[in-house]
């Protein structure tokens, strides 16, 4: 519907007047306040509110003045200021017309007898201001008075305008439609290419026209009307710039942006991968690019597990799972700060459920009800699948080529390469233009070192960082972090997180099959043995569909332990690395216990430092024994170095549940006790940094 045509409302009503309503004529007999009684042309007589009248869709004024729409309050706004001035002179004149005095005129101001609407008629006193406009110098005729008289009651203000200069916007200007129709479908045909230049795009849209209309049939405009042209098709499209940037503008969905509501933890969650822009130290020495792979609760934006590989397998979907399921435990050598019993977490409530809580860090428990995966084949596969299955979940892969759908996860693992990445050692860059001479020979981090720090910088940074997604509907100035929203959820959504036990967590670790030796097992050119495996060695499990081979249980990133399937008894035979005392790295239960001191809650300032402290040793690199930096080594040294020392083992698995009124004794420091026969094995001994200082390897 033109602007013109629009459905306008009566000035006013009186006796007499002749409205439509429901498609029949109708006649005004009487007004009583604000209701109005009508009479149609059989008689039949209605009466109704002037304000349902109004509102009827169907009424409308036939004999009676009409009022126009009220004009935009920036109409003149980007006008010349002639043409604005031009336009507020001519209404002064035809507002004089129409009501006998000028606007804004006095209070008490009488009209001139040529203008007054109550002795002459319109038509005479547009007659008189055509004369009066004339004589000042500004000749014009009678029935141009009343076309501009016609153009102010349709439009308003906006009729008063010179249409040259107002005239009706379009996309395109005054291109031939035929030029823009294929210029279009050139831009159409460049989103999934390689990016080209605008003369590319000139010379396939004047191949397009050939094609479709026959050569010399239209002809293209000048070079700088196509360039026009292009600026106006391609905006917001990056047609000419990044081919990621244009695929992905491409891939945003029509309409506005819709968002699945979370109003308790786990309700939905979210899980990618993607590269980290930072090289590390692989198992055979050599620097090389990994992928980091992450969750996110949607409700609380807490990043419950993220863990990082040299590829990502369809194992590590679920190790991230069985991470997020379970707590995640304190570390020696972290700052006190960032412990749960220090943190916004409903610290008491939680270990009145998991006596687990006890030692575990400032990260919530979050048990997944529905996990939002892409098409990627690590994250539809079989072993993932039956991993949700095993707990519940609801598995909901999105649409192809629609990251839209998971945005959370894609900005939480962009967010890491922004807040963490960067001050780590051996930092690339995200592109090659940005990467740095020489970063490969960098002190760098191994991947079991940069996933300890990885962890750390989640509890630490992350989890107390306020989030732009986590602000007060009612109060919009104030954010929360995550753990703050957590705690928050916890009392609104009666939210109860049931962690699973340690057999559980074992049991969506990823799985192999081995036989077991006078030695042990060896997996990954590690030997792993316990005392309780005497009675199977050189033994047939029974599973003839595997051999007769042994289920092997492990933690791709814990290299410290794997669990045997105990085949004839049930449960599980944990077995350690044989060389496990050898390693310099301070982790497990019984070190935690040892340097665990009760302290006031942490304040601000002190997880403050913990980042901080936390972020200056990831620039720093890696430190031989002695506290040197490997970057000062030779490159002899260097690569005998990265292939003879050992990954530094990650979390430990959390302890089974302990009675609550076990949790303050102090552990047995000789023996402790494992699945299987009840056999005891000798722990990792404490760690003493001044000793190893000290050491000569």
């Amino acid at each position: 519907m033109s602007e013109g045509s629009a459905p306008r409302r009566p000035a006013r009503l009186s006796i007499g007047d002749r409205v439509r309503l429901a498609g029949t004529l109708h006649t005004v007999i009487a007004v009583s306040g604000t209701r109005i009684q009508l009479a149609d042309t059989g008689g039949h007589v209605t009466e109704a509110g002037l304000t349902d009248l109004l509102a009827t869709g169907d009424f409308e004024a036939v004999s009676v003045p009409a009022q126009g729409p009220v004009p935009p309050s920036t109409l003149l706004d980007g006008l010349p200021e002639a043409v604005a001035a031009e336009a507020l002179w001519w209404e002064q004149h035809i507002v004089e017309v129409l009501r006998g005095i000028p606007p804004q005129a006095p209070a008490g101001t009488r009209p001139k007898p040529e203008y007054d609407p109550d002795r002459v008629s319109l038509t005479r006193r547009e007659k008189a201001k055509a004369a009066e406009l004339t004589a000042a110098g500004r000749p014009v005729t009678a029935s141009a008075i009343t076309k501009r008289r016609r153009r102010y009651e349709a439009r308003g203000l906006a009729g008063m305008v010179d249409h040259r200069i107002d005239k009706p916007v379009t996309a395109h200007g005054r291109a031939d439609p035929l030029v823009v129709e294929a210029l279009q479908q050139a831009i159409a045909e460049a989103t999934q290419e390689s990016s080209r230049t605008a003369t590319y795009l000139f010379w396939r849209t004047g191949q397009i026209l050939e094609d479709t209309h026959g050569p010399g049939a239209v002809r293209l405009p000048s070079l700088r009307s196509l360039y026009r042209l292009l600026q106006k098709l391609t905006a917001g499209k990056h047609t000419t710039g990044s081919a990621r940037t244009r695929r992905s503008l491409a891939d945003r969905p029509d309409g506005p942006f819709g968002e699945a509501d979370a109003w308790a933890p786990g309700e939905v969650m979210q899980i990618d991968s993607t590269p980290l822009d930072v090289l590390v130290r692989l198992d055979d020495g050599v620097t090389g690019r990994i992928d980091l792979t992450g969750m996110i609760d949607v409700a609380s934006r807490t990043v419950t597990a993220a863990v990082l590989r040299p590829t990502t397998k369809s194992v590590d979907a679920s190790v991230l799972l069985a991470r997020t399921v379970t707590p995640e435990p304190m570390r020696p050598g972290w700052s006190q700060a960032l412990a749960m019993s220090r943190s916004a977490l409903p610290f008491e409530r939680l270990l009145d459920i998991d006596a687990r809580m006890q030692h575990a860090a400032a990260r919530p428990v979050v048990i997944p009800e529905t996990i939002v995966v892409d098409q990627g084949k690590v994250f539809i596969s079989r072993n993932f699948r039956s991993s949700c299955n095993f707990l519940g979940i609801n598995f909901q892969p999105v649409h192809d080529a629609s990251g839209w759908e998971k945005g959370h996860i894609e900005r939480m693992l962009g967010s890491v390469g922004t807040l963490f990445a960067q001050f780590v050692a051996g930092y690339t860059g995200f592109n090659a233009e940005r990467r740095g001479r020489h970063v490969e020979q960098q002190a760098v981090w191994s991947v079991m070192e940069l996933q300890e720090l990885l962890d750390e910088w989640l509890v630490a940074a992350w989890q107390n960082r306020p989030h732009e997604g986590l602000r007060d509907p009612v109060h919009p100035g104030r954010m929360f972090s995550p753990n703050e929203k957590y705690a928050a959820l916890v009392e609104t959504a009666g939210y109860v997180p049931v962690a699973l036990s340690a057999d559980d967590y074992v049991e969506l670790l990823p799985a192999t099959w081995r036989a077991i030796n006078a030695y042990g097992v060896k997996l990954s050119h590690r030997t792993y043995d316990d005392k309780a495996l005497n009675p199977l060695r050189h033994q047939r499990s029974g599973m003839t569909n595997h051999r007769d081979l042994w289920e092997i249980h492990y933690d791709p990133y814990d290299v410290s332990r794997i669990w045997v399937r105990n085949h004839w008894k049930g449960g599980w035979i944990t077995l350690f690395w044989k060389h496990l005392h050898r390693v310099a790295a301070p982790f497990g239960e019984l070190a935690w216990d040892h340097t665990h001191r009760a302290l006031p809650a942490a304040t601000e300032e002190e997880v403050a430092d913990a980042v901080a402290d936390l972020l200056k040793r990831a620039h720093q690199g890696p430190s031989d024994s002695d506290g040197r930096s490997s970057a000062k080594l030779s490159r002899r040294d260097r690569r005998v170095a990265a292939r003879t020392k050992a990954s530094s083992p990650a979390a430990p698995i959390p302890p089974q549940p302990a009675p609550r009124e076990s949790i303050d004794e102090e552990p047995d420091p000789v023996r402790t006790t494992r699945p299987g026969k009840g056999a005891k094995v000798i722990p990792l001994p404490i760690f003493d940094p001044f000793t190893e200082a000290d050491k000569r390897w």
